[in-house]
């Protein structure tokens, strides 16, 4: 069995109803469309309907996929990550598995991160791989934050939108996947939220049932956290900044983006920031720009992508892809 592995695929999915800033504004009149957009990046965001779950979109973000890469539909392990699942029990992953028509001779399962969730799907797949236990790993990552937004928040409602990606890494002879760093820091668990509605605290109708974040805590983790990152992943992967060719991170709001930028000093016409139209889809904000990005021909073969996934946690991921 081949135990090398790369990103043969990818597909998305975005729900069809639409936030547009200017709804936002006629909601909330000191909340300008136009200072969204120039302080975070976002114009709209999509968001789920009332009955559509993340496992419905990362349903269709994988039949997606199959209708361009077909033999994702052979992949032998499926892993499923959302923060924002159908049931308690069962797995979502085992559901999809039946929902996609995929071998009961795979193994699947779920995991629960979010902003960093795509990087640790694939050092997982790689793990998977290179174990001999899969020859190829189809990666989904789905999230509905919006089901857990109070109306009146205008500041998160402004940021989070819904989406769903489904990635296939297979085997291959040529490995395209570098070292990976990850990392946890759980006292900052509490900066992103959701309180209520697990075994611990049951839902009540109070605030705590709605999602929390505390804005200056998590800006303050990431740009503290994430340019020690960048260093660590590329004296582990023998690389200096200037041989990579794409810098694709979790793509949280513009403002913190072009702060790390700045402060790292990455080139900008090798940081892609793009949320525009999709806002902060959490885990699958970051193989939704990885298809932005091919669909556009940016993507080309050998191509060096350091991916950084950052946030609700404490959880960070960053790795080394070669395209």
């Amino acid at each position: 069995m081949k135990t090398n592995c790369k990103i043969s695929g990818i597909g998305v999915y975005l729900p069809s109803a639409v936030l547009p800033n200017e709804e936002l504004e006629s909601q909330f009149p000191d909340f300008k469309a136009a200072k969204i957009v120039k302080k975070i990046g976002i114009r709209q965001r999509h968001i789920a309907a009332p009955g559509e779950t993340a496992l419905d979109m990362g349903e269709q973000a994988a039949k997606n996929l199959f209708s361009t890469c077909p033999e994702a539909e052979e992949a032998d392990f499926l892993l499923f990550c959302t923060q924002s699942p159908d049931y308690f029990l069962p797995t979502g992953a085992c559901i999809l598995q039946t929902r996609l028509g995929m071998s009961s001779a795979m193994g699947a399962f779920d995991y629960n991160l979010g902003c960093s969730g795509f990087v640790y799907g694939l050092a997982t797949a790689k793990g998977l791989v290179a174990g001999g236990i899969a020859s190829s790993v189809l990666l989904i990552t789905a999230e509905t934050y919006s089901k857990y937004l109070d109306p009146g928040d205008k500041g998160n409602r402004s940021i989070f939108g819904d989406g769903a990606a489904a990635v296939l890494i297979s085997s291959c002879e040529e490995e395209h996947f570098g070292k990976f760093v990850l990392g946890t820091d759980g006292r900052g668990c509490q900066n992103l939220i959701v309180r209520n509605g697990g075994a611990r605290n049951r839902t009540d109708g109070s605030p705590d049932d709605k999602l929390y974040m505390n804005g200056p805590e998590i800006f303050n983790f990431t740009i503290e956290v994430v340019p020690r990152l960048v260093s660590q992943v590329l004296a582990d992967n023998d690389m200096t900044l200037d041989q990579i060719d794409h810098f694709v991170f979790h793509q949280a709001n513009k403002y913190m983006l072009s702060y790390l930028g700045m402060k790292i000093g990455l080139p900008e016409d090798k940081f892609h920031i793009d949320m525009e139209d999709t806002g902060n889809t959490v885990s699958a904000s970051i193989p939704i720009l990885l298809e932005k990005l091919r669909k556009k021909g940016a993507l080309h073969p050998g191509d060096r992508i350091l991916m950084a996934g950052f946030g609700v946690g404490y959880s960070y991921g960053i790795g080394v892809v070669t395209w």
